[in-house]
Order: C-alpha cells, then structure tokens, then sequence
C-alpha cells in the first residue's frame, strides 16, 4: 500500500509527521524504531523547509518493511531520502492518515511521540545501566588480567632468575669438578716421581697456560736461608717472595687487593710493576723448601683458583721434599752397599767375575750381596744372597748377614752348616726380615762343588762341552722364617772348564713372565760361550751375559751375578 503527502509549510510537515507515526503504530512498529523513524523524519523534513520548494512525502508498505521516502515536486534531480523500519504486523485498514486540525489530534500525537520518547529514554537508561554494569564488569575484568599479567612477569622473572642461578650453580660445580680434577691428576703426576728435579720440571708444564702465565721456582738449599739477610739470597727476587719465605704465608703483590682467602696483599713489585705476583711458600714440617712465584693468566685470578694453587704448591712442596729425603737416603744406602760388596780374591786355576746393578726404577737400592773368602783350610766359600725389602734397612741388614757369614765361616763349616746359622742369627735379630741365599765351597785338591741354597733362585752349573744344567736339588727355606730347619749340602763333580753361574732373582724374574723363562734364558747366555772365552776373559763373560738379560729399560729391584770358571787347563781348584 502506498500513502502521500504534500509538503509547503511547517504545518504541512507536522501534519505528515503525525500521520507517518500514527501508521506505524498501526502496522505495529516497535517503539523504538517509531521513535528513531519519527525523528530522522523531522529533522529532515525540516532540512526541507529551509530549502523551501513543494516536496513529496511517500510511505509504502509491503514484504515486512515499512519504508519513508521524501522527494522534491517537481523534480530537480537531488538524491530523495528514504528511511525503512521493520514492519511485523499487516496495516489497519480502519487506520485513516489523515489527521485534521482538532487540537485534541494534535495534542494526542504530542503525547504520543512524548510517550514513544520516554519508551526511548527508559530503554536508554537501561542501556547505560548494563553498558556501566558492563564496563565496571570489563573495569573489574582488565584489573584482573593487569594482576595477572603481573603475577606473570613476576613468575617469569624468578623463573629467569632461578634458572639463571641454576646456570651459576652449574658453572660453579663444573669449575669446582675442573679444579679438582685437575688438582688430583697434577698430585698424581707430582708424587710419582722421587726425583726432585723432574718435579720442579713438571710443575710449570701443569700450571701453564690454564692457571698461570709464568711459573718461577726458588728452592733453597743449605747456603741460601731466606731467613738471613744475606743479599746474595734474595738481590734477585720480589720483595713478595723474600716475605712468603720468611713469614711462610702466601703473599700478592699488586696495584690492587687481591681479595684472595688466606693471602696478604702487598705493593707491586718492584721487578715487575706491570703484573700482579703471587708467591707461594713450597712448606714442610720444619722449614719452607722455597717459593712458587706466579703470574696470572689474565688480569688476575679467580679466589677459587688462587686457593687450588696454594693447595697444589703444598701437595709439591710434599712431593719435593719426598724425593729429597728420598735421594738423600739412597746415596748413603748406595754407598753403604757399594763400600761393602767384595773384592773378589785371586785364586789359582780358579776366575772370579762378579757384576752388581742398583734397580732403575722405584726404591732402587736393595739388599743383594755377594762375597767371596778363604776358609782356614784353603777351601773358597762363596756366597750370592738377597734381603726382602729396599732401602737404608736392607743395606744395613746385608752387612749385618755378611759379617756374620765370615764369622761362622771361620771354623770349616759347609753351606749348609752356615746358612743354618744365618737363618738362625736373623730370625732372632729381625724377625720381620727375611733373606734368600745359595753358599757355594771350592776345596783345592778336590774336582767336587759342595753347595746349599735357601729359598733362593738355583745355580746353573755349564759342563765344558757346553751343557747347561740347573743346581735344583732340594734347597732349604728362606732364611728367618718362623721355622727350625736344618740345611743340607749338595755334591756337584766339578772337571776343569766348568763355569757356575750364582744370580739374584733381579735377573731372572720378571713380573709378566715369572722366574722359569729369566733362568732359561741365563742357561742359554752361558751356553752359548766356548771355554776359551770363559779362559780368556770372564769379566767380559759377565757383560756379554748381563746385556740380553737386562735390555728392559728400568728394573725395579737389583741385581746381582756372580761367575766362578775353572780354568780348561787346570785340573784343580787348588
């Protein structure tokens, strides 16, 4: 359906006004959207009053809408406005549009559009209560998430923090087990030594690069006492180093405090100003052996690693007066050893040759003897022999067993006899030393070897015609062991050119391989000799025989040979 209206005057336009509303309301337009419709139309057609001219008002009805639209009469080509509402109910064909001059007409579409207003206003209100319901709720919302989000940062960072010190935490116990390492396998290089010398070799090679740029090493010996004021001990070295020697406290000479526990600052050394100095006394349990002087890596070090150093610098200072003891000791047992082993004695139709090595490697200084003497009867007793352990004891144990041996000797008495004595002399002089040995006699005027052995390795007997046997008949046990025993003597017939070999286990015995194959291969150097040359020169014998066995590089016990030949040509040992 389709309704106009002419439009000249403001009459007119409320007139059109009044009848577009009151059809709306018939054809059940909501309140609001009457509203909304009534007021986009005034104030339009009030644009079109000011314009002046005739205009068309048209409302059309039909498919649900309700639809406004205002144009100029006659038309002069201006867009035309038009406004559509919902319109959910079908028209009132009782509805007139008209709307005639009454007053009450008109007052009642005042009071209408004012009702229609104030529906407006109260679902106005009730917008701005629920948007302020909403935005106190929003209000309440953002404050929420703004705790949150702080909540958030302040759980990320002491999670950043916590991994942070997590990261700390894992470096510092990395670097801890660094030094540590490194603090046992420098200890475990250091002691393994006894020579003082390598040690104050090794030291700087396991401090540079890591943990020091220099390494000096001032070690003190009987003229140089940093005590004294002697100048010709200290003219040449930092002031830092004389004060840790004499005060026997680590000392840091710098332009700065060092900061480093258990270390006095001083003043930059005079020597050398341009880097900070560390000095480490090197302490024993009676006076410092020396100072460690050391300069740092880079600018300076770590308190942590300045405490491993000093660590280190005490571990080297036990190592070094270890091996000092340690040498000292080993020249008087050498010595000892050396001044009594025996000059062997001439004897008619009988060679002699004899060869003693100290160990190479470890203790190297042991109790092998030997020894060769007269009897009053003329008869030639001689004797090869081994005392368990190493060192000053066991030196002076030798002696001890040697002296004995020409004192029992002295009444004629066999092998046997005498090494029942000497087993019974040392087990009630040292009970908790033993001692191995094999006693061989020579009477002149007699082709017979009479000997005896005691836990000892046994003698190879060479035949002239070059065959080599093993003296193994039954030897006693070792000598002082807690047991009663009586000794025995062995017979051997003995014809001009033999050659009896006496050996401590040194030569034979090798860890890997046992005794068995060392006192094979002795059979086989001494076989491999022709009687001329055992005639010729035994000394050269014993070198020959010594230079296959012993081709290891270190030993780590002594060794001993003793070669008694009888010459071809002689038929007796007289």
């Amino acid at each position: 359906m389709m309704r106009t209206w002419q439009i000249t005057t403001v009459i007119d336009a409320a007139r059109a006004r009044i009848a577009v509303a009151r059809l709306a309301a018939a054809y059940g337009v909501v309140p609001l959207e009457r509203t909304r419709l009534a007021a986009a139309l005034s104030g339009h057609l009030r644009q079109c009053l000011t314009k002046g001219g005739s205009w068309r008002l048209g409302l059309e009805t039909g498919g649900g809408r309700l639809r406004v639209e205002v144009t100029p009469r006659p038309a002069t080509g201006e867009v035309p406005w038009h406004l559509a509402v919902p319109c959910p109910e079908p028209a009132d064909p009782a509805v007139s549009a008209g709307v005639a001059d009454h007053t009450d007409v008109l007052a009642e579409a005042l009071l209408g559009a004012d009702e229609d207003t104030a529906l407006v206003l109260d679902r106005l209100a009730e917008q701005e209560e629920l948007v302020a319901f909403h935005r106190e709720e929003l209000h309440q919302t953002n404050q929420g998430v703004l705790v949150l989000h702080a909540e958030l940062d302040a759980a990320g960072r002491a999670q950043r923090e916590a991994f942070a010190a997590e990261r700390a935490a894992r470096q510092e116990a990395e670097s801890a087990r660094r030094r540590l390492t490194f603090l046992a396998d420098a200890s475990a290089v250091l002691t393994a030594s006894l020579n003082h010398e390598e040690i104050v070799r090794r030291l700087p090679e396991l401090l540079v690069p890591e943990y020091a740029r220099t390494v000096d090493i001032w070690l003190f010996d009987s003229e140089d006492d940093p005590r004294s004021h002697d100048p010709r001990s200290s003219a040449t070295r930092p002031a830092a180093a004389v004060v840790a020697a004499r005060t026997g406290r680590p000392q840091y000479a710098a332009d700065h405090p060092g900061g480093l526990p258990g270390v006095d600052d001083l003043p930059p050394s005079a020597l050398h100003r341009d880097r900070p100095l560390l000095c480490v006394p090197l302490p024993t349990r009676r006076t410092p052996l020396g100072v460690l002087t050391l300069t740092p890596p880079g600018e300076r070090w770590d308190p942590d690693d300045a405490v491993m150093l000093i660590e280190l610098t005490r571990r080297a200072s036990t190592a070094l007066d270890n091996a000092r003891r340690f040498e000292h000791n080993r020249d008087i047992a050498e010595t000892l050893q050396r001044a009594l082993l025996t000059d062997l004695p001439a004897t008619p139709g009988l060679r002699l040759a004899a060869r003693y090595l100290p160990a190479t490697y470890g203790l190297n200084i042991g109790g092998d003897w030997y020894d060769a003497f007269r009897q009053p009867d003329g008869a030639l007793v001689t004797v090869i022999g081994d005392v368990t352990g190493h060192g000053l004891h066991a030196a002076v144990m030798m002696s001890q067993l040697r002296t004995a041996l020409r004192a029992y000797a002295v009444d004629g008495a066999g092998p046997g006899v005498l090494l029942t004595r000497l087993h019974t002399f040392l087990h009630h002089l040292q009970p908790d030393l033993y001692a191995t040995a094999v006693i061989a006699r020579f009477q002149p005027g007699e082709p017979v070897l009479t000997w005896a052995a005691a836990g000892h390795p046994p003698p190879v007997l060479r035949e002239p015609d070059g065959r080599v046997r093993t003296l193994d008949a039954k030897p006693g046990a070792m000598l002082g062991i807690p047991l009663h025993q009586e000794i025995t003597d062995h017979t051997v017939p003995l014809v001009p050119g033999s050659t009896l070999a006496l050996y401590t286990d040194g030569l034979v015995e090798r860890r890997a391989q046992g005794i068995d194959p060392g006192i094979e291969r002795l059979a086989e150097a001494l076989g491999s000799f022709h009687t001329g040359e055992l005639d010729a020169d035994l000394d050269d014998a014993a070198e020959r025989i010594l230079d296959p066995m012993l081709s290891d590089s270190e030993r780590d016990d002594d060794v001993c040979l003793l070669l008694c030949h009888i010459d071809g040509g002689t038929a007796e040992a007289g």
